[in-house]
């Protein structure tokens, strides 16, 4: 199957989608060119109705758009592209250009936040302030938490056990950072066991 660009103009809808979150993060359009140059560099490239011209997706924010995989849909007429976004998508600074978040969007953009707090190294970031301490402490932490929580869960305060759950999640995350390590490592690795 291959898209059918005189069928629409030469130009087709391109839903962009976040391969980790499955959150729609945008639509464009491309043509010929920009579909064989997006799939050639493994970029995202639109054709800019507004420039009349190519356009990459993050040529001036550095907030590019990677192609994991591309589909066709039936009617070889639509592209959806599951992509990884290098920052935010929307020109007003949010991931999605829709007014809309995931429940699952969350923990990959804490997991975001952490990365750029620790690359920030702003003194003042309790975040910067751990990771500073070094691998055994993030590791204490973790371990704190989660015995922590246990000890929660054995009473009925759905509060405080929420909270002592978000703290271990926090450190968690931060652990994984700290080992060069993502949800998507972890995830790739229980979708392996589920087989």
């Amino acid at each position: 199957m291959s898209i059918n660009f005189n069928k629409t103009n030469g130009l087709v809808p391109v839903i962009i989608q976040d391969y980790q979150t499955l959150q729609v993060l945008m639509l464009g359009y491309m043509n010929d060119v920009a579909y064989e140059k997006t799939k050639s560099e493994k970029r995202v490239t639109f054709f800019s109705r507004s420039k009349n011209r190519l356009w990459t997706k993050g040529e001036t924010s550095g907030n590019f758009l990677e192609v994991i995989s591309v589909y066709e849909d039936c009617d070889e007429d639509t592209i959806l592209i599951m992509a990884k976004p290098k920052g935010p998508t929307c020109h007003n600074g949010t991931m999605s250009c829709f007014a809309t978040t995931t429940e699952t969007t969350f923990l990959y953009e804490l997991e975001n936040t952490l990365k750029s707090r620790i690359e920030s190294n702003d003194a003042n970031s309790y975040t910067v302030s751990l990771v500073q301490k070094g691998i055994n402490k993030v590791a204490q932490k973790v371990g704190e938490e989660a015995v922590e929580l246990v000890i929660e869960a054995k009473d009925n305060n759905a509060d405080l056990f929420l909270n002592e759950a978000a703290d271990l999640m926090y450190h968690y995350l931060l652990l994984l950072q700290v080992k060069g390590f993502s949800l998507h490592d972890v995830e790739s690795v229980l979708k392996k066991r589920s087989k």
